[in-house]
Parts: structure tokens; sequence; C-alpha cells
């Protein structure tokens, strides 16, 4: 199936990939969104092609106040219904009485447990079912995004992933969102080009990489959550 969909997307652009999948396999996809300005792009173009794909967030509890509002301003724009997922509350208790709030300081290990709880598990639920997982990646995001496919399959979660603005810049990003008047999260105007929870995401300084600002107390090479590792 995965060497269908690459040939049957081979040379479209991001907007009529959108429309193929929507047309195709629609209520087959689901979509995931954290609100940057890639998945704002996206939601943008489902809401043009369709409402056959779904739309969900995963809200980990420890979002920023800037993330809630242009969540907002996104469901006045596009009046697509976007189903958010929240951790298991029981798994949240016994984590932060056991460690505390701010464990994902202390080591990796209590950082990916962390993500797991927050992030992993509510994915796989939210993903459970469909074929298709439609993101926001693109490939100059970080070294490990690179080497990645715009079509791929995900062995972790058993399912196949496209990213539709897999080649685009930051800059074809940006104007598109200008162009068209997509809201956005204003941290993305205070050096945030990475927003994720907000005692892990700090902005960047001039000259660092695009995700330096995530994870930021540790190496460079472990800077991903989990949620886009594919095997």
């Amino acid at each position: 199936m995965i060497a269908q969909i690459k040939r049957e997307i081979q040379g479209l652009n991001a907007a009529e990939i959108i429309e193929h999948v929507q047309r195709k396999y629609g209520s087959r996809t689901v979509f995931s969104t954290s609100f940057g300005i890639e998945d704002q792009v996206v939601t943008h173009l489902i809401a043009q092609s369709g409402k056959e794909i779904s739309l969900f967030t995963l809200e980990t509890g420890r979002l920023f106040p800037e993330t809630y509002y242009v969540w907002n301003r996104t469901l006045e724009k596009y009046k697509l219904p976007i189903q958010a997922y929240y951790p298991n509350t029981a798994n949240v208790e016994k984590m932060v009485t056991e460690k505390g709030p701010s464990s994902f300081y202390e080591s990796v290990e209590n950082r990916k447990e962390c993500c797991y709880i927050r992030k992993i598990e509510p994915l796989r639920r939210a993903i459970e079912g469909f074929e298709i997982w439609l993101t926001g990646i693109r490939a100059e995001q970080s070294s490990n995004r690179e080497d990645m496919e715009n079509v791929e399959w995900d062995a972790a979660n058993n399912i196949i992933k496209i990213h539709p603005l897999f080649h685009w810049t930051l800059k074809e990003v940006e104007d598109f969102l200008r162009k068209n008047g997509i809201p956005y999260n204003p941290l993305h105007d205070k050096g945030f080009p990475s927003i994720g929870c907000q005692p892990c995401t700090r902005a960047i300084r001039e000259g660092e990489d695009f995700r330096a600002g995530r994870w930021w107390w540790e190496d460079k090479s472990k800077k991903e959550c989990g949620l886009h590792v594919t095997q």
C-alpha cells in the first residue's frame, strides 16, 4: 500500500496530496495537530478539501497558554472538530506523586517516561483503527527527520504516515500562513520555532538548531519524544 500511495501522490503538491488522501482514504485517515505553524497549514488544507479526515490533538496538561489561544482560534475559523486526548489520570498521578512535577529534568529516562505517559500512550489511543496518519513534519526540522520519507511505514504504531509538507522550507510555511490568514501560535514570533509542553520548551538563540529549544538540557541526538520514531 505504501508503494501504491507513493505512486499516487508522486508529483503532487501538498494541497493535491491532501485532496487525494481525503477523496480516496478519507475516513481511514487521521491528522495529529499540536497547533504549530506546519500543522496549521495542514489543517487549513484539510478544511479546504473536505471533512472526511479526522483531527486530534494531545492535551498533555502542560501546554502553553498561547497554544490554547490558537486552538480556540482554529476551531472558530475552520469549524472542524478536533478530538482532544488526555493522558491516563492514574499514570500521571503515580508519576508525579513518586517523582514530583518536574522529574523530566533529572534524567533522559524520566523525561521519556513523562513523554510516554502524556503523549505516546494517548497517541496510540488516538490513531487506533486508522490506516493513515497525516503529520506536519518537514525534513529540515531536524537531522533525525531528514532521514524520513514523505510516505513511510510506522512499525511502532502499525500505520502508514504521510507528510504532505515534507519538502517545504520554513519560508514557504510562513509565506503560506500570511497569504491565507491562518491563525498561528504567537510564540512563533518570539523565537519558538518548535512548541511542545511549556516546561520543556524555550526560545532558541540565533544560529541554533530548529529544535534546540526542545528538552534543551539534553544531548542534541536525543531530541525526539517518541511520537515519530518509526521502528
